[in-house]
């Protein structure tokens, strides 16, 4: 084989290669997708303080007595279904992961027959607290916030109006609901 033999072959093969890339950059170039404007993810900004800690106040502008007044339990059905991959809601139904929540509103915490809870809530039992519906509320927002050490592994339903439907909910899960408080 002399040099212009291979100089042939090596030229076609750089000719190719020359190609390949050329129809990639022209692709790109036509297909490329819409540039992205700011990198990352938009945070939501924190409200500004006023005079203190005004956070607080606005988590739940209005009391729960006054926020269960007006809860739509038929609402608060619709918020529990992602609640039933760990808990049942029906008379004499079975514990899951986490117990049957039938009749829970004034029920004494960790009191549920056959369920293995934390100790972090049978802690709470064993002062002969109850689930009222402040308990549950706080319960509901923030588990880990409120009994540290649970095993619950929910994040917690942050908004007061959707706490409210939930708890009217659980509230018509009884043979004899509890009263509603009264502001």
């Amino acid at each position: 084989m002399d040099s212009f033999e291979f100089n042939k072959i090596a030229g076609a093969v750089l000719g190719t290669l020359l190609f390949i890339m050329a129809t990639g950059l022209l692709a790109e170039a036509i297909f490329a997708p819409p540039a992205q404007v700011v990198a990352g993810y938009a945070l939501p900004a924190g409200e500004p303080e006023k005079g203190g800690s005004a956070a607080a106040p606005a988590a739940q502008s209005e009391p729960l007595p006054v926020l269960l007044a007006k809860a739509d339990a038929k609402k608060g059905e619709g918020l529990i279904k992602p609640c039933t991959a760990c808990h049942s809601f029906e008379k004499g139904g079975p514990n899951k992961v986490g117990p049957n929540l039938y009749g829970v509103v004034d029920r004494p915490i960790a009191s549920h027959e056959g369920f293995n809870y934390s100790a972090a809530i049978k802690e709470h039992g064993a002062k002969g607290e109850k689930w009222t519906f402040e308990n549950l509320d706080h319960f509901i927002a923030g588990p880990k916030a409120y009994i540290p050490g649970t095993a619950m592994g929910y994040a917690g339903l942050k908004e007061a109006d959707r706490r409210a439907d939930v708890l009217a909910y659980l509230r018509t899960l009884s043979d004899n609901p509890a009263p509603l408080p009264t502001p």
